[in-house]
């Protein structure tokens, strides 16, 4: 990644497909798989930022992730086409907030969301720690791409049974 490379908004992460073992007794994909899905997506994430495998093996650190939030909103089924988005939300000296969209890939619908926030971790203390500042600066690239685009509307929900009146 240079200096002066754009981040378009959202960034696509590879594409993939449903596969047979991902489907469930209702005939659509099971929601394990859709946090798998969302959770392959993020390694390109981490490799962009320069916190991938080769990062791990050379200071001991990676990400945790601390809190996920999936919404599930329309099926996806065995063979079907999966594109993913990441939008960066946040970041601060030890923390990541992203948000990621979930795309039927042929049909273009949006079928789930996962808004995150992981941590910087150093493996032998099993402690947050703060990023070198090569990472902090390439979040901070990202950042000037992405703070200026839309929130999504999914993104900050709280869980709860919706009332009327």
């Amino acid at each position: 990644m240079t200096a002066d490379q754009q981040y378009d908004c959202p960034i696509m992460m590879p594409s993939s497909r449903v596969l047979p073992e991902w489907i469930d007794y209702n005939g659509h994909m099971n929601v394990a798989y859709y946090v798998l899905a969302f959770d392959h997506a993020v390694d390109p994430m981490l490799e962009m930022f320069g916190i991938g495998p080769g990062y791990i093996e050379r200071t001991g650190a990676s990400q945790f992730v601390l809190e996920s939030h999936v919404t599930y909103l329309r099926e996806l089924t065995q063979g079907d086409g999966i594109s993913i988005t990441l939008q960066l939300l946040d970041f601060d000296n030890k923390r990541i907030h992203y948000f990621m969209s979930m795309y039927h890939q042929e049909q273009c619908y949006l079928a789930a969301t996962s808004e995150q926030i992981s941590t910087h971790v150093d493996l032998n203390t099993r402690r947050s720690v703060e990023f070198p500042k090569s990472v902090s600066h390439r979040l901070a690239q990202v950042m000037k791409y992405h703070g200026d685009a839309p929130t999504p509307s999914q993104a900050g929900n709280v869980i709860g049974i919706r009332r009327k009146g």
